[in-house]
């Protein structure tokens, strides 16, 4: 599953964002369904390992210059979930690339 969240605040303001509010992705889950791990393998990238509702959900964070690429390894389990998921990235990604 891939999404693009388009921005115009530069690589530099989302990777701050990023890297400030990373540790809140778990909470975008309903409380104990989920935990979240994340690494920076670049300053571009951030990998994301997320177990939720007993499956393991591996995914990626790409900056770009004019947006921002969530993509997700979806278990076949959780594909129906798809359009859920979607919006909920869509919702919350959305909310950290808006400008303050």
């Amino acid at each position: 599953m891939r999404v693009a969240l388009p921005h115009q605040l530069g690589r530099e303001e989302v990777r701050r964002r990023m890297h400030e509010h990373a540790h809140k992705i778990g909470s975008y889950f309903p409380e104990g369904t989920a935990s979240v791990q994340t690494d920076w393998p670049s300053e571009d990238r951030m990998d994301l390992f997320v177990k939720a509702w007993g499956q393991r959900v591996d995914g990626f964070v790409e900056i770009e210059d004019e947006q921002v690429i969530i993509d997700f390894d979806l278990p076949a389990i959780l594909s129906m979930a798809r359009p859920l998921i979607e919006k909920a990235i869509r919702k919350e990604g959305g909310k950290l690339l808006e400008k303050h």
